[in-house]
């Protein structure tokens, strides 16, 4: 496979997803076994300490795992997640999600995604398995 196949199917899942265009998550870039997504936090995703929500901070991790674990163009989907908050994020930060294959063993992949601030500090770690479910992403045609 390729990068170039790989941004394609990151792009389309992006196009198709439509947590991403409720929560602003933006597709930054992506290649074999890896992807970038950015999110702008807002005032609607802050918990009662007036911090980001985790659960945000979760889901732009996930999205750039599931990105990064089917750039193969083999369907694949989380099996297991676990996340370790390091560093709180302030409404109006930018976060980015780079997710990066650790990892690959017959359907099985492992994967960690760094989500940092605007200022480079590291705001949570984390860890995806992931498990191929079979089937094309996109046909390569397109």
């Amino acid at each position: 496979m390729s990068d170039e196949l790989a941004e394609k199917i990151a792009k389309r899942m992006h196009a198709d997803e439509r947590t991403s265009a409720a929560w602003g998550l933006e597709f930054v870039d992506a290649g074999e076994g890896w992807a970038r997504a950015s999110m702008k936090i807002r005032d609607d995703m802050l918990n009662g300490h007036g911090v980001a929500h985790g659960g945000m901070i979760f889901a732009l991790a996930d999205t750039a795992f599931a990105w990064a674990c089917n750039g193969r163009n083999v369907v694949t989907f989380a099996q297991n997640a676990t996340i370790s908050f390091l560093s709180k994020a302030e409404p109006g930060e930018t976060l980015v999600a780079e997710a990066r294959e650790a990892g690959v063993a017959g359907r099985s992949g492992v994967y960690e995604v760094r989500v940092t601030a605007d200022d480079g500090r590291i705001v949570a770690v984390f860890q995806g398995l992931s498990r191929t479910g079979g089937g094309k992403v996109i046909e390569e045609e397109e």
